[in-house]
């Protein structure tokens, strides 16, 4: 087989996005002898940097969100990870030498590459609401499984009336001793049996047609103030120690918009090896579409696109066994 032409500036793959996923996909691609670069913009910060404490990743029983993140960056650099602070603005198709790959622009620089691994994130709606980013961490909360413990015998408040809100308050009641659904409407969105489910359980409160107005503190929360969604001028205060945020999230999937194929909420659409719709394209962590968004999930997503990139690019340069 003739050999390829490719020229030197081209990565092998470049990631987009400092998370869990990203920083796994940079570890395994590095260790297996790849050239790799991994870019981190504002907006593909991961969500971890804001929780408090993890006590859900296997092997470590307490550690917070950014020594967690600053432990991946630190193996993964240490392998030969090249990390570099850039937000990526657009990505377009391109010939490098003799193959296909991607041109990636961000403010500064152009950057190519004949592989891309997508692990930008997604980020939980915010209420806009006072006192919400103030208590971030100190008693406002968008995972129950990661937080619920602390609140062991408190009270404590959810947010939304999804499927997502409902499965949280139930976990939530195996610790707090009370739990005030907070929900705008007079009636749940959530399913049939997890709606049977929340009214069977003593533990949960409601508070219908209510909307938060402000989260109240010093300190931490203590309390939040409700307003009637029909009669604003109606409010009231409820006492809780946490107030958990469920009303959905929003995946940071503009750049690749058009590009690869997204489901109906955005989320990008990979199959199991971690491929899209677009040659040369894999995602990861919480930008995909898929049923739990925990750090460990991520971390599996992003050694798997790993992987597929290396084997695709194995194939790109005529090296397939």
């Amino acid at each position: 087989m003739a050999d390829i032409r490719i020229p030197e500036n081209v990565y092998d793959v470049i990631i987009i996005g400092g998370g869990p996923g990203g920083l796994t996909a940079g570890l395994y691609a590095s260790r297996a002898g790849q050239k790799v670069l991994l870019l981190e913009g504002s907006s593909t910060v991961s969500q971890i940097t804001v929780t408090d404490l993890i006590e859900n990743y296997p092997g470590i029983p307490e550690i917070g969100g950014s020594e967690l993140i600053d432990r991946f960056k630190n193996q993964a650099v240490g392998f030969g990870l090249k990390v570099k602070p850039e937000q990526v603005n657009e990505i377009t198709s391109e010939y490098l030498g003799d193959v296909e790959g991607w041109k990636l622009r961000s403010d500064n620089e152009e950057y190519h590459a004949l592989s891309v691994i997508v692990a930008t994130g997604a980020h939980w709606r915010y209420l806009d609401v006072p006192g919400e980013k103030d208590f971030l961490g100190r008693g406002v909360s968008f995972c129950a499984t990661c937080d619920a413990p602390f609140y062991r015998n408190r009270e404590v408040a959810v947010v939304g009336g999804g499927n997502t809100a409902i499965q949280e308050a139930l976990y939530l009641t195996k610790f707090a001793r009370k739990v005030t659904v907070i929900h705008r409407r007079n009636r749940l969105r959530a399913t049939g049996i997890l709606q049977e489910r929340a009214f069977a359980n003593d533990k949960i409160d409601f508070a219908w047609d209510s909307a938060v107005e402000k989260i109240l503190g010093d300190s931490g929360v203590t309390g939040v103030r409700i307003k009637n969604v029909e009669k604003p001028e109606e409010t009231r205060e409820i006492p809780v120690d946490g107030i958990f945020l469920f009303i959905g999230l929003t995946p940071d999937t503009k750049l690749v918009e058009g590009i690869v194929n997204l489901d109906k909420d955005g989320y990008i659409i990979a199959h199991g090896d971690m491929r899209t719709s677009a040659k040369g394209i894999f995602a990861c962590g919480d930008c995909i579409h898929k049923s739990l968004r925990q750090v460990v999930t991520a971390c599996g997503d992003g050694a798997t696109a790993a992987n597929s990139a290396e084997l695709y690019v194995d194939e790109v340069k005529g090296q397939a066994y």
